[in-house]
């Protein structure tokens, strides 16, 4: 079996070879012709902007809207080209829009119904950017998607610890309303899922590379932050996202030592969670909004305005209507949504967007996990968005994830590292 490092090195021989020649097809892993390092540069430049504005969403439209003309610019100047194995993503992408094209015309008077539709169709033109842009030259954009990511997840979470403790004067109200931390964003059940592909690449390089002080501490901070959402489906998405990462990363490993190592590891840093979160629950409003979160059933998740009761209406809607109710119907109807993506797909772009969405997830799981299986220099990235990506699917039936930008980068650099693991194979064999 081919080992890490002899992936890497024949990448490496790969990429020197492949820069030499004028001209290569679409499908390849290389750009179609030569690039500058000045439009490398800016392409760069732009994505790691992007990314770092990510966690900047309460206000509308936010700077990660702006953030993605340039990038999707700095794509087309660098030579990124859309590959034939992103196809099964665009074609179910695109019957997602279109049935929600059609529904929208039945509520097109409904407010806001028109920037939904705008939305929904920038959130799939973000994935195939996504995906297009982690095909090729996959490992330093990764780097450069991962650092970026930490440090917007480092600033959104220290804004949420701010917000809580009202350590500013005014920034309670902004960054933790309702004595729930959501940072610079509207909702604190997006906060704080938000936060878990970071999380989870730092808990892999201390599981990878032993304790250090600096990840850790910025570790500590994200945790601390992410804990202050008090969103139960965050929690959740977080614990399965984090079985997932350390149960691949065991069946991946190179050799039994390496899978006792993380074994060991993974208990150590099961050990600090739980001290960390001893530690904050000593505080006592802490504790009692825990003790308040943490029951498995909230008012509102019961009754006859409750989550439970609206789902089960949402299911007998989505057979009323097969070409969908649109956007907003209904929470105009009933007064409230459904909060369930699954049930959403169906209502609100209709029997064609629902089942090409569940197509695009069911298709996604299987391609990721063959992608995270096979020894690529880009593994560990792929390991640790597959499982962010799982939790997320997870979190879906609590929650309408849609419109979520960061579930779209997930979904893009998921399938751009199918499409770079399938060329990566080709050239093994």
């Amino acid at each position: 079996m081919i080992t890490l490092d002899q992936a890497r090195r024949l990448t490496d021989e790969q990429s020197v070879k492949s820069a030499s020649r004028a001209r290569r097809p679409a499908t390849d892993i290389t750009p179609s012709r030569p690039v500058s390092r000045g439009a490398t540069q800016i392409l760069e430049f732009f994505l790691f902007l992007t990314i770092l504005v990510s966690c900047f969403v309460f206000i509308e439209p936010s700077p990660y809207e702006f953030a993605m003309g340039p990038l999707a610019f700095g794509c087309l100047i660098a030579g990124v080209t859309i590959r034939r194995e992103l196809l099964p993503m665009i074609w179910l992408l695109l019957l997602w829009n279109i049935g929600g094209a059609i529904a929208y015309f039945r509520v097109s008077d409904i407010d806001l119904t028109d920037r939904f539709v705008i939305i929904t169709l920038f959130m799939a033109m973000s994935a195939i950017i996504f995906a297009s842009l982690f095909s090729t030259d996959s490992v330093r954009r990764l780097r450069i998607m991962r650092i970026a990511y930490i440090i917007a997840a480092l600033v959104a979470a220290t804004a949420g610890i701010i917000g809580y403790f009202n350590l500013t004067a005014g920034l309670g109200e902004l960054f933790a309303p309702g004595g729930r931390a959501r940072g610079p964003f509207k909702d604190p059940n997006v906060y704080g899922p938000f936060l878990i592909l970071p999380i989870l690449f730092l808990l892999q390089s201390l599981l990878s590379r032993g304790l250090r002080i600096l990840p850790t501490a910025i570790l500590l901070v994200i945790l601390f932050g992410f804990f202050l959402s008090f969103s139960r489906g965050a929690w959740i998405h977080f614990v399965l996202s984090g079985v997932i990462m350390l149960g691949l990363m065991i069946v991946t490993a190179e050799n039994h030592r390496t899978r006792l190592r993380l074994i060991l590891l993974g208990a150590v840093c099961v050990g600090l969670l739980a001290a960390a979160m001893a530690a904050a629950l000593s505080f006592d409003a802490i504790a009692n909004m825990f003790k308040e979160r943490a029951q498995a059933v909230q008012s509102y998740d019961v009754g006859s305005g409750g989550r439970f009761t609206m789902q089960i209406l949402a299911l007998t809607e989505v057979l009323n209507y097969p070409f969908g109710m649109g956007p907003f119907a209904f929470s105009e109807a009933y007064g409230i949504q459904q909060h369930n993506v699954y049930l959403q797909a169906f209502l609100v772009y209709g029997w064609i967007g629902g089942l090409a969405y569940i197509a695009l997830i069911v298709l996604t799981l299987i391609a990721g996990l063959g992608a995270a299986l096979k020894r690529t220099p880009w593994q560990p990235y792929l390991i640790a968005v597959y499982a962010t990506f799982v939790g997320e699917v997870g979190e879906g039936i609590v929650i309408d994830t849609d419109h979520w930008r960061h579930f779209f980068l997930l979904l893009g650099v998921i399938w751009g590292l199918v499409a770079a693991s399938r060329d990566f194979k080709r050239r093994l064999a």
